[in-house]
């Protein structure tokens, strides 16, 4: 399977097109792809990409945006108030970091990034 280049300012939108935005990922691009475990993400089940702070550049629907946030308040989710779909989130294990639903990006099939890492938010190191 061959993936498609996935270039700066990349668009991105959730299902219903109601919050259309542009990605541009962080160095390794579709190679950041992760899961994780924690009690939010499991049940969420989306594939997420890095980007950095400044690489999540929205474009329409910035009001249609709402923002879910739990524990330790750390990290920020965000989703479209129309459809439901995670667009993309600050990390908690680096706020220096977005995630974004790598289902959103145009073009993509998540299903063809094959197997994808694991990350333990179960154990996260600021629960310790």
């Amino acid at each position: 399977m061959t993936l498609p280049p996935i270039r700066p300012n990349h668009p991105a939108s959730c299902h219903c097109g109601a919050v259309r935005f542009e990605v541009t990922l962080a160095p390794g691009g579709l190679g950041t792809a992760r899961r994780c475990d924690c009690s939010f993400c499991r049940r969420r089940g989306a594939i997420a990409v890095t980007a950095p702070l400044d690489g999540v550049r929205i474009v329409e629907g910035a009001d249609r945006l709402t923002l879910y946030q739990f524990g330790t308040r750390t990290a920020e989710h965000w989703f479209c108030s129309v459809c439901g779909i995670y667009t993309h989130h600050r990390r908690r294990s680096n706020p220096n970091e977005l995630g974004v639903n790598a289902a959103c990006l145009e073009g993509l099939n998540p299903r063809d990034l094959g197997a994808v890492e694991w990350s333990d938010g179960v154990n996260h190191p600021s629960d310790r």
